[in-house]
Formats: C-alpha cells, sequence, structure tokens
C-alpha cells in the first residue's frame, strides 16, 4: 500500500501531470490517498513525485 499526499500546488505544472494527479485521485493540496501497490501507480508517482509525498505502508 502507498500512502500519498499532494504537498504542492498544481499551478505551473504540465497538463499531463495534472492527469496523473488526476489519475492518483489528488486534487487538493494536503489531501492524502491510500493505493494498491502496482507498477502502475508506481509509474505515475515516479512522474509526478516533486508535488507529493509517499509512504509505504
Amino acid at each position: 500500500m502507498f500512502k500519498v499526499k499532494l504537498k504542492k500546488s498544481l499551478i505551473g505544472c504540465s497538463p499531463a501531470q495534472r492527469r496523473t494527479l488526476a489519475a492518483l485521485g489528488l486534487k487538493r493540496i494536503r489531501q492524502e490517498k491510500t493505493l494498491q501497490e502496482s507498477p502502475a501507480v508506481a509509474g505515475m508517482i515516479e512522474n509526478v513525485k516533486h508535488l507529493i509525498e509517499v509512504v509505504k505502508s
């Protein structure tokens, strides 16, 4: 399980990064989601790692 939290604003992000965050279920700063571990989710996290905080539980 990955616990992801949006730490930075979407202002100035590319449209692809916005779509990735939406796919992760993150819309607002400090919003948290718990996601199942999978290669697809890991790839999405890698693409926006500068905007989020990840805790593997």
